[in-house]
């Protein structure tokens, strides 16, 4: 089997790319002329804003599955930069499928972040649940889920559609909650800024699973999704970040206390986003497996080593 992952210079790239790579696939992945990808695949640089640029890589490549991970993924950041979110998880993913062949699977990636504010009681949510988006980033991956169901549909590609929860691990940037806390904690430890952890709202609940089983979850719905259908990924059960911060504390070799800050509050917080991932389990049997206190205990030793 051959895969194309486009947008493998983030967080997420590596660790598919091991994931496939450890399956016996032959990997190509896609990075930005800024980025460098440090694994054992083909890459190539390419900007998903260019579409003569991606069709060109798709029938050099032939491959038989499309991982399409490239977007803007941060909720805080969407706020600030609205127009670029929507440039790139928009367009960008127009691009991708107009440039998809009759004969190639592709793995749309979305977010949990798309179910937005939820009925009472709707937890946990599943696939069938309206979207209803509450920050730019969600907006745009709804907005591009629905134009691949119509491409599903109308022009009979072969497109899954995932809505991934909130997924963490060693060597995730610092806007995300779990290394956040984890790199102020090794700072701390360093000496490098007082004993005492900022934060924004502790009182929303996440389903958080590591990005290993993330991947595996990847692989599969390519091996055995079936077509035309929107899956959850995650672990399906949420806890709020203030249990992640405890536990991020608890790992601390000195004494830690943390505060709000202002400047952490997002401008509309969810409660809770939990999902029912029964769909994936029972099409690939795939469900979480690393405990979240590891995947907490990983990312605070992968930031120690860097500081």
């Amino acid at each position: 089997m051959k895969a194309l992952i486009i947008g493998a210079g983030g967080f997420v790239g590596g660790y598919l790319i091991r994931e496939l790579s450890n399956y016996g696939y032959e990997v190509h992945a896609t990075h930005l002329p800024s980025e460098n990808i440090n694994e054992n695949c083909f890459s190539h640089v390419l900007d998903i804003m260019r579409k003569d640029d991606i069709s060109e890589l798709i029938n050099k490549v032939k491959p038989d599955i499309i991982y399409h991970l490239a977007a803007q993924s941060s909720v805080a950041l969407s706020w600030k930069k609205p127009q670029l979110t929507a440039e790139i998880n928009i367009i960008g993913s127009i691009n991708v499928m107009e440039s998809l062949p009759d004969n190639t699977r592709l793995i749309l990636v979305g977010s949990g972040e798309e179910y937005g504010f939820i009925r009472e009681n709707a937890c946990p949510i599943k696939e069938t649940e309206n979207l209803n988006p509450a920050n730019i980033y969600a907006v745009s991956k709804v907005c591009a889920g629905m134009i691949g169901r119509i491409y599903h549909s109308t022009y009979n590609k072969d497109i899954i559609i995932v809505r991934a929860f909130n997924h963490s691990g060693a060597g995730q940037a610092e806007t995300f909650v779990i290394s956040d806390f984890c790199k102020q904690i090794a700072e701390i430890e360093k000496g490098l800024r007082p004993p005492e952890i900022l934060t924004g709202n502790l009182s929303a609940k996440r389903d958080f699973t590591d990005v290993r089983d993330i991947v595996r979850a990847y692989r599969l719905l390519g091996e055995k999704g079936i077509s035309g259908k929107t899956y959850n990924v995650g672990r399906g059960q949420a806890v709020s970040i203030e249990y992640i911060l405890n536990m991020a504390i608890e790992l601390s070799e000195v004494p830690i206390v943390h505060s709000i800050d202002p400047n952490r509050l997002r401008a509309s917080d969810i409660p809770i986003i939990e999902p029912d991932v029964s769909e994936i389990l029972r099409d690939t049997g795939w469900k979480a497996e690393i405990p979240v206190e590891k995947t907490v205990s990983d990312t605070l030793d992968c930031w120690r080593k860097k500081i």
